[in-house]
C-alpha cells in the first residue's frame, strides 16, 4: 500500500553484543567439520548475548543509540513505541514501557510488544508508520530486538544470534533521513517453526522451511510490492532481504534478480548469524550507513508461522547531517563453546 502522508525514518540505532562464537567452534563441540558447516550456511561467526544481556537490554540500547544521532530531536513528539521480539524477557509485563522510562519518555504514550516470529520488528514499524501517516501520532518508535533460541546441537545453533535495531519515525520533511513510501504484507497459516510455552528452544521443519514457508513469503512480498510501486527491481541501490542463513537469502535474490552489489551493503548475516526480529532491520540499518540521497532502499523481512513485510524507502538529503558511525561494533570477544553454554544458561534462569 501507498504511504498516503509524509512518514520517514528520523534516525535508527544498532545494538549488537561484542561476545561471538565462531561457527567452527560449535560444530567441532559435535564432531562435526566446521568447514563443511561455514560453506553450507555461508555463516562464520554470530554474537551471543552476555549474561547480562537480552533482548530489553539490548532494545533499550539501540533505542539509546538511536537518539544520540539526534540530540535536538524532541522527545516529547514520541507518543508510541513498539518493540518486537520472541524472546521478550516477560510472558506478562510490557517490555517497550521498560524501554520508555530508559530513554527518557514522559506517560502520554501508548506502548505494545509484538510477537511474529523474525518479522515482529518490521511489523512495529508498520504501524508506527500507519499511526504517524495517519496523523494520530507526530513521532513513534519501532524496535525489533532477540536474543535466539536454539536447543544445543540443533541446525539452529550455528546461526540464532542476538542483536536490535531502534527506529524513529515521524512525518517532520527536514528531520526525515528516509520516506517510507510504500509498504506491503504477505502472509499465511505455514507452520514451519513454533515454540510452546514454558519450551526453552523453539521446533522447525527442517528443510521444509524453505520452498513452503521463506521463499513463498519473500517472493511473494516483493513481488507485491514492486507491482503497487511500479517499481523494477533494478530501480533499487539496496536490498535487505531477511538473513536465516546466507544461502536462502542469496537463493531468493537470483530469483528476483538482485545482484550481489545490491545485497552486499545490508548483508550482515555472515558475522553476525540470525538476530531474528532484529534481523532485517539491522540489514536496513547497515544500508542506512553508507546511503546516499536519492537512492532506493527495498526490505523485505520474513517470520516464521509465517509472514513478510516489505518497504520501499528513498533516502532524502537529511542524512547527510546524520551521525552514521558506530553501527556496527568493531570490538569482539570470542567465546569457546563451554563459555557460550554457561552464557546461555544463564539467560535462561
Amino acid at each position: 500500500m501507498k504511504v498516503k502522508n509524509t512518514v520517514g525514518i528520523i534516525s535508527y540505532g544498532v545494538s549488537i553484543p561484542s561476545n561471538r562464537i565462531r561457527i567452527s567452534e560449535i560444530a567441532a563441540a559435535w564432531g562435526k567439520s566446521g568447514a563443511d558447516v561455514e560453506k553450507g550456511l555461508g555463516v562464520y561467526e554470530k554474537s551471543v548475548p552476555a549474561a547480562d544481556e537480552d533482548a530489553l537490554t539490548l532494545a533499550a540500547n539501540a533505542a539509546l543509540n538511536c537518539l544520540a544521532k539526534v540530540p535536538s530531536f524532541d522527545k516529547s513528539l514520541i507518543q508510541s513505541i513498539y518493540t518486537g521480539s520472541e524472546s521478550h524477557p516477560y510472558a506478562v509485563k510490557s517490555t517497550s514501557s521498560v524501554i520508555a522510562e530508559v530513554i527518557g519518555i514522559s506517560t502520554g504514550y501508548t506502548a505494545a510488544d509484538f510477537e511474529f516470529a523474525c518479522k515482529a520488528g518490521t511489523a512495529a514499524m508498520q504501524v508506527v508508520c500507519a499511526e504517524v501517516s495517519a496523523g494520530m501520532v507526530e513521532a513513534g518508535v519501532a524496535i525489533g530486538a532477540d536474543t535466539a533460541q536454539s536447543r544445543p546441537g540443533d541446525a539452529l545453533e550455528y546461526t540464532a544470534g542476538a542483536g536490535a535495531a531502534a527506529y524513529i519515525i515521524g512525518n517532520n520533511k527536514k528531520e526525515i533521513i528516509a520516506e517510507i513510501l510504500y509498504t506491503t504484507s504477505f502472509s499465511s497459516d505455514t507452520p514451519d517453526f513454533w515454540r510452546r510455552e514454558h519450551s526453552h528452544y523453539p521446533s522447525h521443519a527442517g528443510r521444509f522451511t524453505g520452498e513452503p514457508s521463506y521463499f513463498k513469503h519473500i517472493l511473494g512480498a516483493v513481488n507485491s510490492i514492486l507491482a503497487e510501486s511500479k517499481h523494477k527491481i533494478s530501480d533499487f541501490d539496496h536490498v535487505v532481504l531477511h538473513m536465516p542463513n546466507a544461502r536462502f537469502p542469496k537463493t531468493a535474490a537470483k530469483m528476483l534478480g538482485i545482484t550481489e552489489k545490491q545485497l552486499q551493503n545490508g548483508f550482515i548475516v555472515p558475522e553476525l548469524g540470525n538476530s531474528y526480529s532484529a534481523c532485517s532491520l539491522i540489514g536496513l540499518a547497515a544500508c542506512l550507513d553508507k546511503a546516499f540521497p536519492g537512492e532506493l532502499i527495498l526490505v523485505c523481512s520474513y517470520g516464521s508461522g509465517s509472514g513478510s513485510d516489505a518497504f520501499v524507502l528513498k533516502v532524502n538529503p537529511a542524512i547527510k547531517k546524520l551521525n552514521r558511525s558506530g553501527s556496527m561494533p568493531v570490538i569482539k570477544h570470542y567465546l569457546s563453546y563451554s563459555s557460550y553454554l554457561k552464557n546461555l544458561n544463564k539467560l535462561r534462569i
